[in-house]
């Protein structure tokens, strides 16, 4: 038996809600704790600058109440960096606006038709867009 997430092969649709899959990031690219640091604001950046130490942390789904072990810099990004006014700009390109409304909400799942209404992008670019072959910064398609 594996321990790995079976996907559909159902094609996603506009009310396909979407995710960031830490966990599909953190097996396919190395760099991912860099890439989450580039995403930080000035005052957590220093305070990750040695960012191999940081630590994991529990963090409380608010709405399952389930206890997950997160990293510190992912939780610094959701809680506090990802909120600045200017984390997400009308000039953040596509894939960049879809990832960092993620880190806006918190990581909640969101239909394209959703994120459309956050970013003012066409749903179906976005879907077009994150719901193909490539998979950009492990925005997935939610699957139970």
């Amino acid at each position: 038996m594996t321990d790995k997430k079976s996907f559909s092969l159902v094609k996603p649709t506009k009310n396909t809600p979407f995710h960031i899959d830490f966990d599909w990031w953190k097996e396919n690219d190395n760099n991912w704790r860099i890439y989450l640091q580039s995403y930080l604001c000035e005052e957590h950046k220093h305070q990750f600058e040695n960012f191999e130490q940081s630590t994991m942390i529990d963090w409380i789904d608010p709405q399952t109440a389930e206890v997950h072990e997160i990293d510190g810099i992912q939780h610094t990004l959701i809680s506090h960096c990802a909120k600045q006014p200017e984390f997400i700009t009308p000039q953040t390109s596509l894939v960049n606006s879809v990832f960092r409304l993620f880190l806006a909400n918190g990581n909640t799942p969101l239909t394209p038709l959703e994120i459309a209404k956050e970013t003012d992008k066409p749903a179906d670019t976005i879907l077009r867009t994150i719901a193909g072959i490539r998979v950009y910064k492990g925005i997935r398609p939610c699957h139970k």
